[in-house]
């Protein structure tokens, strides 16, 4: 079983940066893909950030390309979410997810964490 955990959230303003942390436990082997997905209230968890364990390939969602940077420590079993020039609309709980392949929809990750809330204000 994997288990995850989020921290690095918080309060921030509008144009800040803030790096969360996602740090993995438990029997990770053969779960290759890493991801962050977002839930702001009222709407639906969306995809936000994905890389590979082994290879390292990342693939983010159009609203924060550019401006988010997924990474790894293989070292530390940990994946990171570096968040620049936030916005007000960035605004949500974020959490990390672990699955066998590496996907933007939410179904594809077995393993959650619990999360961790970013707050943007302007």
């Amino acid at each position: 079983q994997v288990q995850l955990v989020e921290s690095g959230g918080g309060l921030v303003q509008a144009g800040g940066s803030l790096r969360l942390s996602c740090a993995a436990s438990g029997r990770t082997y053969g779960r290759d893909a890493r991801g962050w997905f977002r839930q702001a209230p009222g709407k639906e968890r969306e995809f936000v950030a994905g890389i590979s364990w082994s290879v390292g390939s990342t693939y983010y969602a159009d609203s924060v390309k550019g401006r988010f940077t997924i990474s790894r420590d293989n070292a530390k079993n940990t994946v990171y979410l570096q968040m620049n020039s936030v916005k007000p609309e960035d605004t949500a709980v974020y959490y990390c997810a672990a699955g066998i392949t590496p996907g933007t929809i939410r179904y594809q990750y077995d393993y959650w964490g619990q999360g961790t809330q970013v707050t943007v204000s302007s």
